[in-house]
């Protein structure tokens, strides 16, 4: 087993559900130490999805900011009504020296803060990363129910994700299975802004052979108003064999979108 191979089963690692090959992939890990690691450091970041700290918003420190100077000028102003000598130029220095440092003091807060966030950040690609490589894995697996799962993983990538895009439409032309193929079909939902998904929703027509599966994308495409779609559904009406209930679906969705 090499490198590629054992990455892929890293989800069933994770799991505890290796099959037949659960020796190769330790066997593997055992002899390849940037394997190990990696899929060491995925299982603890897997297992801390749940735990990733809510971002605050910006405009609480620079509320705090201006709290903290309105106070300080109302104390100012009492002081002046009270203490003539408040009024002196050097305690006006050493008063603006005050909210000099004041400034400064948030400044080092806010730069901290940003270097946190900017962990944060970082973290969060780490985890669109694992989110993609679950998805893609899992739409693999020949086990229907894991494709399933994969499918439903989709939905928690970026929609302008182009492997998990691609894998989907393979999913939708290729798939044995039709439930997969629906999913598949419902999920393409996410990407409906990216052209690519689109043209592919529209290819995947007329490769259909389950009328549940060309229902469900005549719907979308009606849905989605894509014009572009009118050719392809005008062949889907010229074959001979066709369902009567996609037919009817058909003719409904040509009216549509022309």
């Amino acid at each position: 087993m090499n490198c590629e191979e054992a990455r892929t089963r890293f989800v069933d690692y994770w799991r505890g559900a290796l099959d037949d090959s659960a020796f190769d992939f330790h066997a593997h890990l055992s002899s390849c130490e940037q394997c190990r690691a990696e899929a060491e450091e995925l299982r603890t970041l897997w297992g801390s999805l749940d735990r990733l700290p809510e971002e605050s918003p910006t405009q609480r420190l620079r509320t705090r900011f201006y709290d903290a100077l309105r106070e300080e000028r109302r104390r100012e102003s009492d002081r002046q009504h009270r203490f003539w000598w408040s009024r002196h130029p050097v305690f006006q220095v050493a008063f603006g020296m005050a909210i000099l440092l004041i400034g400064v003091g948030l400044g080092h807060f806010a730069t901290g803060r940003n270097q946190s966030m900017s962990e944060v950040a970082q973290l969060r690609g780490e985890v669109d990363n694992m989110r993609q490589m679950v998805t893609l894995s899992l739409l693999q697996q020949q086990n229907a129910s894991d494709r399933l799962r994969g499918v439903n993983w989709s939905y928690r990538v970026e929609p302008s994700d182009p492997e998990v895009l691609g894998a989907l439409l393979t999913t939708v032309n290729h798939d044995p299975n039709v439930n997969v193929r629906l999913a598949a079909v419902d999920a393409l939902r996410k990407f409906s802004d990216s052209p690519v998904g689109r043209t592919g929703l529209v290819q995947a027509l007329g490769k259909q052979d389950s009328p549940l599966v060309q229902i469900a994308i005549l719907d979308q495409i009606v849905d989605l108003r894509e014009k572009a779609a009118a050719t392809s559904v005008k062949f889907l009406l010229s074959k001979q064999d066709l369902n009567a209930d996609v037919k009817q679906r058909a003719e409904w969705a040509l009216r549509q979108i022309q």
